[in-house]
């Protein structure tokens, strides 16, 4: 049975699960019933940073355009255009023997794709959360259920991944934030042409 997380829980994941090399990141969320009529793209995407929070060149963000780090360690699975369906909606791969070590933490975020022009925001999702699982045994490790109320927001950090000691800890995090995937590029130093 996976661990339920609370806003601001961290767990440890390699402690629990000794010899856990290759976890499935699972997404997923729903769109309410008084949306505005158009089709919903959600992204995930995963930032590879450095000890100061930051990425250490644009290839450590993996997202739809750049969907493997040069190291193999994290892989987007594509892009789910619109949210159909049971289920996780995107998925990451990350295999944590082959994460470079000058990459501290992984944050897995989801923004909505031409928000201001399609004027959608995270107020008209539901049901979001992230889960772990173990990606050789198909078990889900643990599972975060956002409960947060947002309303204007474009963009949101779901949680972190970080090494603490050898092991590799979750935080579920659960922020929002204004000004979409550029918003969030430009505070994990990604340059946005």
């Amino acid at each position: 049975m996976p661990v339920c997380l609370q806003k601001g829980q961290k767990v440890s994941l390699t402690k629990d699960n000794p010899g856990l090399k290759k976890i499935l990141v699972g997404l997923g969320w729903d769109v309410n019933t008084f949306d505005t009529g158009g089709d919903f793209d959600l992204d995930a995407s995963a930032f590879l940073l450095g000890d100061n929070g930051k990425v250490t060149s644009s290839g450590d963000f993996v997202f739809y355009g750049n969907q493997t780090h040069a190291s193999g360690s994290v892989k987007s699975l594509g892009d789910n255009r619109t949210g159909a369906g049971e289920g996780d909606d995107e998925q990451i791969q990350v295999d944590l023997s082959q994460v470079p070590a000058n990459i501290s933490k992984i944050a897995f975020t989801v923004t909505i794709y031409e928000a201001e022009a399609r004027r959608q925001n995270f107020g008209q999702i539901n049901n979001a959360f992230i889960r772990i699982c173990n990606d050789e045994t198909g078990e889900e490790l643990l599972r975060y259920d956002l409960t947060e109320d947002f309303s204007i927001e474009t963009a949101v950090v779901l949680g972190e991944l970080y090494k603490n000691n050898g092991e590799w800890k979750f935080n579920a995090i659960g922020s929002g934030y204004q000004g979409g995937l550029a918003a969030l590029c430009g505070s994990y130093g990604v340059e946005v042409g």
